[in-house]
């Protein structure tokens, strides 16, 4: 499966969202407490964030465990930013093992991840592969099914969708042809877009300030709200909104 969260609000350290809280993104590497399939993250995790006055994020990724990485926590020591998107990795069977197939994405201003599977990739999901235009297949930063994913979604941004009828096409598309696992998270620094689909998936707002929204909650703490399966959440610093799709479809 996987593991990721997506942070907006005053600025901060990376430290301080990602290694700090005692379930933090760093801690869920290796004892997920919500995870539904897989036990252990440890093929992979990366960081985007976003630099003030520059809308391309940075990226840091790395293919082994998170906690065997010193620079990680050297680097989560003192970078800050008001905006970020994390994930730690567990490979669908089949994916590229290298870095490029370690999210975050990135593309532009916007950041990607995915927290799920597809089943029998990539047979599964060839005919949504050919109706990308040629161009968008080259482009395809690893032979993995999240980059698969992303490319479907970024073809729909790139068409002018908004980030969450970007994201609940792309899944309705997918789960008509397989019965997948598809929490999926998108930031451009000033917005997170995420969809439910398979497995949890939590968010803690401060209206005005700030939210965070995460495969699970990083401490036990109040404020944090399970997003229903089979919905689409949107958020600002400013407020959150909610759709099921299962009402809308």
């Amino acid at each position: 499966m996987c593991r990721h969260i997506s942070y907006l609000g005053p600025e901060t350290t990376l430290r301080q969202v990602l290694t700090e809280p005692p379930y933090s993104l760093y801690r869920q590497s290796w004892a997920p407490r919500r995870q539904r399939h897989g036990t252990v993250n440890a093929d992979g995790f990366g960081v985007g964030w976003y630099a003030p006055g520059d809308p391309v994020p940075a990226r840091y990724r790395r293919t082994g465990p998170v906690w065997a990485d010193p620079s990680f926590l050297d680097l989560a020591r003192v970078v800050r930013t008001g905006a970020l998107l994390a994930a730690v990795r567990d490979t669908t069977e089949g994916s590229a093992s290298d870095e490029s197939a370690v999210a975050p994405y990135s593309s532009g201003p916007w950041l990607f991840s995915h927290n799920g599977s597809l089943p029998g990739w990539p047979d599964s999901v060839v005919q949504l592969a050919a109706d990308l235009p040629p161009q968008d297949l080259l482009r395809i930063e690893a032979r993995c099914d999240a980059a698969l994913i992303w490319a479907l979604v970024l073809h729909r941004l790139r068409g002018g969708q908004p980030p969450g009828e970007a994201l609940a096409g792309t899944v309705t598309a997918i789960a008509s042809l397989v019965p997948a696992c598809l929490n999926l998270l998108l930031t451009d620094g000033h917005t997170i877009a995420a969809i439910a689909w398979g497995d949890t998936l939590w968010h803690r707002t401060q209206a005005g300030r700030s939210v965070a929204v995460a495969s699970e909650p990083y401490d036990d703490g109040p404020g944090w709200t399970e997003i229903p399966d089979q919905a689409v959440f949107l958020a600002t610093r400013e407020g959150i909104d909610i759709t099921s799709l299962k009402e809308s479809g």
